[in-house]
């Protein structure tokens, strides 16, 4: 069991959380029921199924011996907390999110990872829909991520901690928003990276929170993993924004760890 103080491991939990919710469209609000009803007219052919995608996720053999995928039962969830996030409005209103279940408009799929002692946390999550509303989506949520700096998380307790908010390239494209999260707890030092991409017609969210280091050498090594798989299981590129010409859900072959060398 840990040393460190229980609501530190929940706050951490929540922060990890609350990423999954930025994969989810509707980034900026609710939609409206005029929305609503558009979007459910939209064609749903052409995108990736539920469980296509969560093909495309990593897997806890992916990221090394040390880490275990979190049962989905088990996984912390933003809606014990209702607003566990606050500080900018703008960035809080994306993690606040907690809209996060798969339709036939809207397919969804995300995990959850701890590390040893749960240090460190990773979510990963993919979401595919309408090329249109990911394109205003995307604008909104790399807006909210250069203007925002300070973000404060709670787990409904009187624990919290308040983060810097850094925009960084956590990949090789330097406009996918992305931002760096620093703050304290208890004299513990906490470190956060929270990461998006765009695959098509399908987006990724990404999220890594440790303690005790400062380092984004991990964080940016799973977020790199992360992409590749996701590009080759879905036949598309970061950055695309239109549908790959190969159908998702092809079979793809995947190097050997022996040839290609573990993740981690």
């Amino acid at each position: 069991m840990s040393s460190h103080p229980r609501p530190l491991l929940a706050l951490t939990a929540a922060a990890v959380a609350t990423v999954a919710t930025l994969g989810v469209t509707g980034f900026v609000s609710p939609p409206t029921a005029a929305a609503i009803e558009l979007r459910a007219a939209t064609p749903t052919a052409d995108l990736p199924t539920t469980e296509q995608l969560r093909t495309a996720l990593l897997s806890a053999a992916e990221l090394g011996p040390d880490f275990t995928e979190v049962p989905a039962t088990e996984a912390a969830s933003p809606g014990a907390t209702p607003s566990p996030v606050s500080g900018c409005e703008a960035l809080s209103a994306l993690l606040n999110r907690a809209d996060n279940e798969a339709s036939p408009q809207q397919p969804h799929a995300e995990v959850e990872f701890d590390g040893e002692d749960a240090n460190p946390m990773i979510t990963e999550s993919l979401t595919a829909g309408d090329e249109a509303q990911l394109t205003t989506d995307f604008a909104a949520a790399t807006d909210a991520f250069n203007t925002c700096h300070t973000l404060t998380f709670n787990n409904g307790t009187d624990a919290e901690v308040s983060f810097t908010v850094t925009p960084l390239a956590l990949g090789d494209r330097p406009d996918a928003p992305a931002v760096r999260l620093d703050g304290t707890l208890a004299g513990v030092q906490l470190n956060g990276y929270l990461a998006l991409e765009r695959l098509g017609n399908v987006a990724l969210a990404y999220g890594f929170f440790q303690r005790d280091s400062g380092s984004s050498q991990l964080a940016s090594l799973y977020y790199r993993a992360a992409l590749a798989k996701a590009e080759r299981t879905l036949g598309s590129t970061a950055g695309s924004t239109t549908a790959p010409t190969a159908p998702a859900g092809m079979t793809v072959t995947f190097p050997s760890a022996a040839a290609t060398g573990p993740f981690y």
